[in-house]
C-alpha cells in the first residue's frame, strides 16, 4: 500500500520541480533509515549490498537522484538486466584492487552498462574511456579491435586509473570518482579555488561542472537504492554470485563464425561478451583473450586441443591483375591496405600483375556478424523512429558545424546519431543520420509549400572520369547552372583538380 501511494504522489507531482519531488520521497520514506542486511548473498546484488565501503550519504542532491529513480521504476530494472554477464568480472577485479565495490557499480551511471555506448564527447564502452586516457592505460585501438569496449580490459584500465586519482586525492573517494568524470587537473583547480577562498574542500563544497555535480551523487543513489530496493519501488534482475565469463588465451586469430560453431554460442552473444571486437574475426596480434561463459570453456578447449595447428581463419590466394590496386583489394576482400602490407611482409603498397598475395577472408557474409562495426553503423542508418530520418552524404566543404546549422540539430546530436569523434574531419562521400523532429519537418515542409529554397555553396574537386552532367546529377542541379556559377562556355572542357563552385537546395536533399 505505501509503494502505491508513493507512485499515486509522484505521478500527481509530475509538473513540480525536482525539489518537490524529493520531498514527496522524503515523507513518504525515511531516507536517513538503516538499510536491511541480507543474509543470502547468493544474488550479487545483495553481495554488493552488503558490502558497501562509501558509507550513506544523506544529501539534497542524492535525494534528488533517488526521487527519479522512483519515478523511472524499470530504469535499474532494465540496466541490471544489461549488466548480468558483466557484473561478475567486474566486482572481482574491483576487489582484487582493494577499491569500495561501489566503484562496481560506476557503469550504470557511465554506460548504463551497455558495453557499445558512445558518448558525444567520444568515451566508449562500460566505462566511456576517451582515447587518450584509455591509450594511457593500455587500451590499443586497430582495424580488428577497440580496446576501450573491451569488457576485461576496461575494467581492469577502470580499476587502475581509480586506484591512481584516490592516491592522488589522499584516500578520498568522492574526489576521485569526482576527477575519473571531470579530470583530475578540474577537481584539483576547485580545491585550490577552495583553499584560497577559506572555503570547506571536501567534494559537496566544490564548484565543478553540472554533470560532475550529479555524477557522484547518482552513483551514491544507486547504492543507497541497492540496499533496500523496495523501499524506493525498485526491483534488481538478479544476478548469480559466481563466475560467469571466462579468459580463454587464444595465440591464433579465429574467425568468430568458428567459435559459434564449437561452442553453439550465437553471433550476437560472442559480440556482447566480446565488445571489442570490430569485425569478424579476433585481432591478428598475439595472444588475444576472448571471453567466453565458463559453461562452454571446456567444448571450446576441447575443440581447439583436436583442431591441432590448423588456422582457425580463412585465407585467399589472390593472383594481382593488372590495374589493380591494394586499395583496390582491400575494399574488395572487406579488410584494409595496412592489413594486406602487414600479413604480405610488403615494404609499401607497390604491386605488380601477376604476384599472388593472401587476404584472410571471412566464413559468412557480412551480415551474419549483426554486432560487427560496420553492422551495427548500418544499422543506425536504417534504424526507424517517430522522427523523420534523412541520410545525408557529406560533400566537399562540410563540416559537423555546417551540417548541424544546415539541419537544426546539434552537433552533439549528430556525435551521438552517427557515433563519431567531434573533431574528426569527414570524409566526403561518408553517410549520415540525421533525425529530423516534428518541428524541424514543419518547417521545411512549409517552405517547400510556399515555394522557397534554403541553399548553400560548396565547391567540389573535379575528379578523374568527372563530367559536368555526372556532377549536375549528383547534386540535383543542371549543366546550365554549373556553367553560368562557374562562367564556363560551352567549349570549357573540366579536368581532374579543377575546382567547381556549386549552389545546393536544403530542401532538395535526399530525404528519406
Amino acid at each position: 500500500m505505501r509503494s502505491l501511494l508513493l507512485i499515486l504522489v509522484l505521478a500527481l507531482s509530475g509538473c513540480q520541480n525536482g525539489l518537490d519531488n524529493v520531498r514527496n520521497v522524503a515523507n513518504l520514506i525515511d531516507i536517513s533509515a538503516p538499510s536491511k542486511a541480507y543474509k543470502d548473498e547468493s544474488n550479487l546484488w545483495h553481495y554488493i549490498a552488503n558490502h558497501q565501503k562509501l558509507g550513506n550519504q544523506n544529501h539534497p542532491r542524492v535525494d534528488e537522484h533517488i526521487a527519479w529513480f522512483v519515478k523511472h521504476p524499470d530504469y535499474l530494472e532494465r540496466v541490471s538486466k544489461r549488466a548480468q554477464p558483466y557484473l561478475y568480472l567486474v566486482v572481482s577485479e574491483v576487489e582484487k584492487e582493494g577499491l569500495p565495490i561501489e566503484i562496481a557499480l560506476l557503469p550504470i551511471v557511465e554506460s548504463a552498462y551497455y558495453p557499445f555506448s558512445y558518448s558525444h564527447g567520444t568515451a566508449a564502452g562500460l566505462w566511456q574511456f576517451i582515447p587518450s586516457t584509455g591509450r594511457l592505460y593500455g587500451l590499443e585501438e586497430d582495424w580488428w579491435y577497440a580496446g576501450r569496449r573491451d569488457v576485461l580490459a576496461s575494467t581492469q584500465a577502470a580499476v587502475k586509473y581509480l586506484k591512481n586519482l584516490n592516491q592522488l586525492f589522499d584516500g578520498d573517494w568522492l574526489l576521485a570518482i569526482a576527477a575519473y568524470n571531470a579530470g583530475p587537473g578540474r577537481v584539483q583547480n576547485a580545491i585550490n579555488a577552495n583553499k584560497k577562498s577559506g572555503k570547506k574542500t571536501d567534494f559537496w563544497h566544490l564548484e565543478l561542472p553540472n554533470e560532475t555535480k550529479r555524477y557522484v551523487p547518482k552513483l551514491l543513489a544507486v547504492a543507497k537504492i541497492l540496499q533496500d530496493p523496495s523501499r524506493y519501488n525498485q526491483s534488481f534482475e538478479r544476478v548469480d554470485n559466481k563466475v560467469y565469463l571466462q579468459a580463454i588465451e587464444l595465440d591464433s586469430q579465429f574467425d568468430l563464425a568458428l567459435i559459434s560453431q564449437w561452442t553453439g554460442l550465437s553471433i550476437d552473444e560472442i559480440y556482447t561478451f566480446n565488445p571489442g571486437l570490430r569485425r569478424w574475426a579476433t585481432p591478428n596480434t598475439l595472444p588475444f583473450t576472448l571471453l567466453l561463459p565458463s559453461s562452454v570453456v571446456s567444448i571450446f578447449e576441447n575443440k581447439l586441443n583436436e583442431s591441432g595447428e590448423r588456422p582457425q581463419i580463412s585465407w585467399v590466394r589472390h593472383q594481382i591483375q593488372s590495374g589493380e590496386s591494394l586499395n583496390y583489394l582491400a575494399s574488395k576482400y572487406n579488410t584494409t591496405l595496412e592489413q594486406i602490407i602487414s600479413v604480405n611482409e610488403l615494404r609499401d603498397d607497390t604491386i605488380r600483375a601477376g604476384d599472388y598475395i593472401i587476404v584472410p577472408l571471412a566464413q559468412q557474409g557480412e551480415s551474419y556478424y549483426v554486432l560487427s562495426e560496420e553492422q551495427r553503423e548500418k544499422s543506425r542508418l536504417n534504424a526507424q523512429k517517430s522522427a523523420s530520418k534523412i541520410v545525408y552524404t557529406v560533400v566537399s566543404g562540410d563540416s559537423l558545424w555546417k551540417i548541424s546549422a544546415q539541419f537544426g540539430a546539434s552537433i552533439n546530436d549528430l556525435v551521438r546519431w552517427n557515433h563519431i569523434p567531434p573533431s574528426a574531419p569527414l570524409s566526403i562521400g561518408k553517410e549520415l543520420v540525421i533525425w529530423l523532429t516534428n518541428k524541424n519537418q514543419t518547417e521545411l515542409a512549409k517552405i517547400a509549400k510556399i515555394g522557397l529554397d534554403i541553399t548553400r555553396k560548396i565547391t567540389y574537386r573535379v575528379k578523374s572520369g568527372d563530367s559536368l552532367s555526372k556532377i549536375a546529377s549528383r547534386y540535383s542541379v543542371t549543366v546550365t547552372q554549373i556553367r553560368e556559377w562557374n562562367k564556363l562556355g560551352i567549349s570549357n572542357i573540366i579536368h581532374p583538380g579543377q575546382k567547381l563552385n556549386i549552389t545546393i537546395s536544403v530542401v532538395n536533399s535526399s530525404l528519406s
